[in-house]
């Protein structure tokens, strides 16, 4: 396995990767909205994991605001999740974001998503007392 930053090539496999482990994802969070959004940064941010065949098989997207840093679209393919490329995508998300001076990462787990809130928590992350909120601008 190895971790890239996101190519066109990859659009096709991320939006499968997505749909698949995503499927209550807002039309905002879709591939075809969030990857230009996220590509007019240009902060190469969005990072893809391929298996040895270049197949996707993982994403990471993070951002940071010279604030806080965000983890987003953390995504494995089912086939694949327990074998340690969930983590390294976060790993080098975090790293990425260091080097870019970060020193807090933030992400949410859906409330109810025991296993996720729990992979996080063995990669160090921890729970901190807020309230999400957010408002749609559209």
């Amino acid at each position: 396995m190895r971790i890239v930053a996101y190519e066109d090539r990859h659009f096709a496999s991320v939006d499968h990767l997505w749909r698949a482990c995503f499927p209550d994802d807002s039309p905002r969070n879709r591939a075809e909205a969030a990857i230009p959004a996220k590509l007019a940064l240009g902060d190469g941010l969005l990072l893809v994991a391929e298996d040895d065949g270049g197949r996707v098989i993982g994403t990471a997207m993070a951002g940071y605001d010279g604030h806080r840093g965000w983890l987003y679209a953390v995504a494995v393919h089912p086939n694949r999740r327990r074998s340690g490329i969930g983590r390294s995508l976060v790993q080098e998300a975090c790293a990425r974001l260091a080097g870019r001076g970060c020193v807090k990462v933030n992400l949410q787990v859906r409330a109810g998503n025991a296993a996720t809130a729990e992979f996080y928590r063995k990669l160090g992350f921890a729970e901190e007392p807020r309230i999400s909120m957010g408002r749609d601008l559209a």
